[in-house]
């Protein structure tokens, strides 16, 4: 056996070339900024800690809540029908739909009077950017054959991990430009307090987003468990494709989101300990964690994509995982923000664990999608989701903020709490992309 679906015997000789490059790299750039401003929107929070507190009179669980919970629970809620929507409906219409909802999400959230209005604003940002990644993934798995397709999914994900980065660093900028007085007189921002103007930018910059995705060409879909001319395959058949593959994908999508917990306990809660230990000022902490997470990210996601690739073609596509297996072993140091004596270390921690989280996510969403069938991509990808923003986010964002309150018992013990969420999280991550590889290894043969 491969590890590559092979197509259904009826459809094969029915398939299209794959599309012309510049077409499939240009879905590949809109989605990749689609996904900055996807991932904008949902980190944003992370700097805006503080100033939400007190302006909105909110404690640290709340913000935690409204960090995790609230985007959580209704992203992985919607995240599965969505994901079947991207297996049945013309795909880029499924994203544009969700980029709309969340930009005007973000806009609700910048003018939300109450902690309860915010929490509102923030469940229908998860619904809109739940559509992204499994209708993106689907296009972009269509578009590319195997030994290129490392390179574009890292490429999409960079975005989801620049995205992180230019939350901070735009963030950042937007509330110094407020607390100077530079917006003062503009018609829509001039009046708001500066962590509302960011939120109020961020959501305006999503609609003329929306309108480029409806650019975007869909290629034929492949491989697929019905044949390339017959409907889609029933959700049941879909589910049934990926239960049997369960040995391989159980460990890779619980490996992914340990490693997404992490993600989240490390970057929303960053910055907090650098403005309550180290008194580190808002604006370099958006400036400068910002760039660690775009060059983390971007080497750790095209990077990877490019190794990943390049391993696949002289080992086999599962040893891509072995891969992801390494980087993650040397950045688990990364995990550990409580040994940072300094903020120049906190910021170099935070990069290479950004490093290795990304080049083990990129990796596994590539040998998923090359696993499914067609018809189960997008339900597929919605589970990674599911898993990375249920386990991930909810608790990422959570955990460390109920260790402060109810374990350690001090405001500025965050990097102890960082390190006690994460460091576990990471450990037993690694194990089980190990064990994905075996099972891997024992599909192809």
């Amino acid at each position: 056996m491969t590890l590559i679906s092979p197509p259904p015997a009826g459809g094969a000789t029915l398939e299209a070339p794959w599309p012309p490059a510049t077409r499939a790299w240009w879905a590949v750039g809109v989605f990749c900024i689609a996904a900055v401003l996807s991932y904008s929107d949902r980190q944003i929070l992370s700097l805006l800690v503080d100033p939400i507190r007190a302006d909105l009179h909110a404690t640290d669980v709340q913000i935690g809540l409204l960090q995790g919970a609230a985007f959580a629970i209704i992203y992985a809620i919607a995240g599965v029908a969505l994901g079947r929507a991207a297996d049945v409906l013309p795909r880029r219409w499924v994203i544009v739909a969700g980029i709309v909802v969340w930009s005007l999400a973000t806009l609700a959230c910048g003018y939300a009077p109450s902690f309860r209005g915010l929490f509102v604003a923030r469940v229908f940002v998860g619904v809109g950017e739940a559509a992204l990644a499994p209708a993106a993934m689907s296009i972009i798995t269509d578009s590319f054959p195997t030994n290129r397709r490392g390179v574009a999914t890292g490429t999409f994900l960079m975005g989801m991990i620049v995205g992180g980065g230019v939350a901070l660093a735009l963030g950042a900028a937007i509330i110094h430009a407020a607390q100077s007085g530079a917006l003062r007189g503009l018609p829509i921002l001039g009046d708001l307090a500066p962590w509302r103007a960011g939120l109020v930018v961020l959501g305006l910059c999503g609609l003329p987003i929306a309108l480029l995705t409806a650019t975007v060409v869909e290629p034929q879909r492949r491989h697929r468990l019905s044949g390339a001319d017959a409907p889609p395959a029933s959700l049941r058949q879909a589910a049934g494709a990926l239960a049997a593959m369960a040995p391989v994908l159980a460990p890779l999508y619980a490996a992914m989101g340990l490693s997404s917990l992490c993600d989240f306990a490390v970057l929303n809660w960053t910055p907090t300990l650098l403005s309550r230990r180290f008194a580190v000022g808002v604006d370099e902490i958006g400036a400068v964690l910002g760039m660690v997470v775009i060059v983390g990210g971007v080497l750790g996601s095209a990077g990877a994509g490019w190794a990943a690739d390049l391993v696949a073609r002289r080992r086999g596509p599962a040893a891509r995982l072995l891969l992801a297996v390494g980087v993650m072993i040397l950045g688990v140091l990364g995990a550990l923000p409580v040994i940072a004596p300094s903020p120049p270390i906190v910021f170099a921690l935070a990069g290479l664990w950004i490093f290795a989280s990304t080049t083990g996510q990129c990796i596994g969403i590539t040998v998923l999608q090359e696993m499914v069938p067609g018809d189960a991509r997008g339900l597929s990808v919605s589970l990674v989701s599911l898993i990375n923003i249920g386990l991930g986010l909810a608790l990422g964002a959570a955990l460390p903020a109920l260790v402060l309150e109810h374990v350690l018992h001090d405001p500025k013990a965050v990097a102890a709490a960082i390190s006690i969420v994460a460091l576990p999280s990471a450990i037993v991550a690694i194990a089980l992309y190990r064990l994905a590889y075996r099972q891997a290894r024992k599909v192809e043969g």
